[in-house]
């Protein structure tokens, strides 16, 4: 049984930092695809950040130089520090994982966390 807990959301200044974090079961941070989205009100998921196997990172271009993924596989955890962050920052944060695909993309992932909201003002 796959189980995503993410933890570290809360209220931020602009231009202030925050750092995620998503404490795998069931599955190992250091397989596969695992990344992170997000989702404000009244727009779809967006993949922001992912990173794979080999530790190779892909970034959105909203984020790109400001938030940074990283895993922690002996503590089979994912973090995204966020940093200079901007009200349009603000949404539900979500960690997923992706077990087949070859390359790393931002879609089709399988298993998620259930979210932490992240408010910006």
């Amino acid at each position: 049984h796959v189980q995503l807990v993410e933890s570290g959301g809360g209220s931020a200044q602009t231009g202030g930092s925050l750092r995620l974090s998503c404490v795998f079961s069931g599955y190992s941070v250091s397989s596969g695809c695992v990344g992170w989205f997000r989702q404000a009100p009244g727009t779809d998921y967006r993949g922001i950040a992912v990173i794979g196997e080999d530790g190779s990172t892909e970034y959105a271009e909203p984020v790109k130089g400001r938030f940074t993924i990283t895993k922690d596989n002996p503590k089979n955890t994912l973090h995204l520090e966020m940093n200079s962050l901007q009200p349009e920052d603000s949404a539900m944060y979500y960690c997923a994982v992706d077990h087949v695909a070859s390359r790393c993309l931002m879609y089709d992932y399988q298993y998620w966390g259930q979210g932490t909201q992240v408010t910006v003002s």
